[in-house]
């Protein structure tokens, strides 16, 4: 239980609910750290960027699960960052329960990677799954882990993003011909001929721009041939 309560009171919502938005921009910031920190490990087998991510990632979701959302960093800094856009609110109980698997997510990250200072599969396939919850939440809005709430606590969760907790049929701006479909698969192949095909011709590394030309007899660095200097 949270101590200052979980969600705000607003008119018109009889449970209590969260700023979507909001949360999608927070949602938005921790990937962008954690796929940076990613970045840093791939290419230069860096560990210290995602050792100062995970102790804060970690400290935000116990802020926002024991003490109240109101007060995470991320939801301020969120907040900030949409304050112009009007708000969408949405259910904050199945947010909670979101939250708490990322708390468990965090938490092993943190034994493992910071205490610990090992890393493996299973911290690979943890921040795997945390940058997947994270990317879906600010990229489409759908939060994976509100999936959960259904199966804690045998109900239904009220107000998710786009309505989709209450059956409705699909408007027709939404529904995909086979026209469209067809053009979808189109280009997919045309991606994946063209990545076949054209592999060789520009896998060559590219020059600087304004770098002067090397002549295709001569490598760089080499000397002048005899009878060639002035």
């Amino acid at each position: 239980m949270t101590l200052l309560g979980f969600g705000e009171v607003v008119p018109g919502y009889d449970i209590r609910v969260l700023n979507e938005r909001e949360i999608r921009a927070a949602a938005g910031l921790l990937f962008l750290a954690t796929f940076l920190s990613l970045i840093f490990i791939l290419f230069n087998g860096n560990f210290l960027p995602i050792k100062f991510v995970i102790p804060f990632f970690l400290l935000d979701l116990l802020i926002r699960v024991l003490v109240s959302p109101r007060y995470s960093p991320a939801l301020i800094l969120g907040r900030l960052i949409v304050w112009g856009q009007v708000p969408e609110y949405v259910g904050a109980q199945q947010k909670k329960v979101a939250w708490s698997i990322g708390v468990v997510l965090a938490a092993t990250m943190f034994v493992l990677m910071v205490l610990m200072n090992t890393y493996g599969p299973i911290t690979g396939i943890t921040c795997l799954v945390c940058l997947v919850f994270l990317f879906f939440e600010s990229a489409f809005g759908i939060c994976l882990g509100c999936k959960f709430y259904a199966l804690i606590y045998r109900e239904q969760a009220r107000y998710c993003p786009g309505e989709v907790c209450t059956p409705q049929s699909r408007q027709p701006i939404q529904k995909t011909s086979a026209g469209q479909l067809l053009v979808l698969a189109g280009f997919v192949a045309v991606v994946v001929l063209s990545v076949l095909a054209l592999r060789g011709p520009l896998s060559s590394k590219p020059r600087p721009l304004f770098a002067p030309q090397v002549s295709s007899g001569a490598r760089p660095g080499s000397a002048p041939a005899p009878g060639t200097e002035r």
